[in-house]
């Protein structure tokens, strides 16, 4: 398609806006003409897309044709994906799948290579990723960088494996994303002076300063559930050109309220000079992953948005390679029919199999969620016992949590956490960082299987019962994705969240919360499939 378009042009990289137009020819910008060396009040504004430069596509309960849709309407035109959601669960076939299904639709995933599958030696996964795979992945020109090394251990203490990862990396010249929660100091030093060259998961300023000071690229995170936005955005005012946005995990009903250009509008909001918010938001991922997408400059691929204007970023319209793919709040993508994947061998559950006999103990091990954030506390709380048994207790907001493994006939691991708030019922997920067991809290045996049975019914999906709900959304692919309509599972998902928070629970994403409470390479406490972990001493709670 051959075309113009006029506006303001805000050209980034010289820090600069001019009236002017574009002219658009195969997919590229041909020509940019100025017309006016300033901008002219009431005209939008033409500016490069957006990019994520770290998201698992899969967190959105959509295959990547259905988050394409849903993304180009705010202008994302780019993501930096990890598909290591659904290696955990199909392997190398499931990276397959997602590049495969991304290229039904006019968008740019750069997806990457699993660095980690499983993600630890400590809990059941359904697919291993290994060294050879990982070397073959990145051969390929569809695989752009070697995803999170969330083993940072394994990078201190040199292990092996890892480290023929990070080498077929940077043999290929092919950058390594990092994961490396509280590390600060001279370990933080010797983990970024390995090759590895981002991080999204710093939670403090200060944590963030002490990585950006050994050269590595710091990625503000704002998801559903991890939220460090606040903490971390004045970073852009000394440090832009090491700065880069993303959301790491967002479920479907924030996908389709908006996405990096709600960063952009916020951050500009806080007086954040908007060439350094837009450095961040455009340019920065395109430089670091070497991406095939454009700078808005003649000769670059046609990948540009329309906005309003820059201060609430409000998308009008949406090119990528030329094609119009958004306009006016509507998506133009029209994705085709998606084929399902999935590794799902779990049969249904009786009540008696939630039990937790009560061993004469005094105190036990309670996880504490954090409202937004991926770290839980570790608590240490005396049981609530009945007849013989550790229950949940309401008035105290301590209630059970269980994982049960979807891959293998098991024992269902069991543990209490605190903060959920239900008052009654359970609520279940086959979504499950990051091998992606089921995982429920609930405030009663009956209820937490009734909660997991609908689940393994439908072979993957988030479910909520009370004593008038019961409903599920079902996640055919992989028990992490729907391959339906983008919208309507939207609005199936923000129904069942908020019949989540009517059982009683007051955290903002209550599935999101839950789907992180078996991650773990997050500290301090967390529940795999195994049995309680502890998080900082990378070893099981002692029963």
């Amino acid at each position: 398609m051959n075309f113009t378009i006029s506006g303001n042009i805000v050209d980034i990289l010289q820090n600069k806006i001019f009236k002017g137009t574009i002219y658009v020819a195969d997919g590229s910008i041909k020509d940019i003409q100025i017309e006016a060396n300033n901008e002219e009040a009431g005209l939008p504004y033409l500016l490069p897309g957006f990019i994520d430069s770290h998201v698992h596509v899969e967190s959105s309960m959509l295959v990547p044709s259905e988050f394409a849709k849903l993304a180009v309407v705010h202008g994302t035109v780019s993501t930096i994906s990890d598909p290591h959601e659904i290696a955990n669960v199909c392997g190398v076939e499931g990276v397959r799948y997602m590049i495969e299904n991304g290229k039904t639709v006019p968008f740019k995933f750069n997806f990457g290579a699993p660095s980690c599958v499983p993600a630890t030696i400590f809990e059941t996964a359904g697919a291993e990723v290994t060294v050879a795979d990982i070397e073959e992945l990145l051969k390929s020109d569809d695989i752009k960088y070697l995803t999170e090394m969330m083993n940072f251990p394994g990078v201190l203490y040199q292990d092996k494996n890892v480290m023929a990862k990070i080498a077929a990396a940077k043999r290929l010249g092919k950058p390594v994303d990092g994961h490396a929660p509280g590390l600060r100091g001279d370990l933080a030093k010797q983990y970024i002076e390995a090759g590895i060259s981002t991080d999204h998961e710093c939670f403090t300023r200060e944590e963030a300063l002490d990585k950006l000071g050994y050269g590595m690229k710091i990625l503000i995170r704002e998801g559903s559930a991890a939220k460090n936005f606040e903490a971390l955005v004045d970073l852009l005012h000394d440090h832009s050109a090491n700065i880069m946005f993303c959301s790491d995990d967002k479920h479907p009903d924030s996908l389709a309220e908006g996405h990096i250009n709600d960063l952009c509008a916020r951050a500009v909001k806080k007086g954040i000079d908007v060439y350094k918010v837009l450095q961040a938001a455009c340019i920065n991922p395109i430089d670091h992953y070497k991406l095939d997408v454009g700078f808005l400059r003649k000769g670059d691929k046609a990948d540009f948005i329309v906005v309003e204007n820059l201060d609430n970023f409000k998308v009008l319209k949406t090119f990528i390679d030329g094609q119009l793919v958004a306009e006016n709040g509507n998506s133009l993508i029209v994705p085709k029919p998606a084929s399902v994947i999935n590794n799902f061998k779990c049969s249904p559950k009786k009540t008696e199999n939630f039990s937790t006999k009560w061993n004469g103990e005094k105190e036990m091990v309670v996880m504490e969620a954090l409202d937004g954030q991926l770290i839980t506390n570790k608590l240490s709380l005396q049981p609530t016992v009945e007849n013989g048994n550790i229950v949940s207790n309401v008035q105290t907001d301590v209630l059970k949590i269980v994982v049960v493994n979807r891959y293998n006939p098991a024992t269902i691991a069991k543990a209490f956490i605190k903060n959920f708030g239900l008052k009654q019922g359970a609520i279940a997920s086959s979504v499950a960082h990051d091998s992606h067991n089921i995982v429920a809290v609930g405030v009663d045996d009956e209820s937490l299987c009734r909660a997991v049975n609908l689940v393994i019914a439908k072979e993957g999906g988030v479910s909520c019962v009370g004593k008038d709900i019961e409903t599920i959304l079902g996640l055919p692919v992989a028990g992490l994705m729907s391959n339906e309509d983008g919208y309507a599972i939207a609005e199936q998902y923000a129904a069942i969240d908020k019949a989540a928070k009517s059982l009683g629970s007051t955290l903002s994403a209550p599935f999101m919360t839950l789907s992180f409470m078996a991650l773990l390479v997050i500290p301090h406490a967390k529940l795999s499939d195994k049995g309680l972990f502890d998080g900082d001493s990378f070893t099981f709670f002692t029963p």
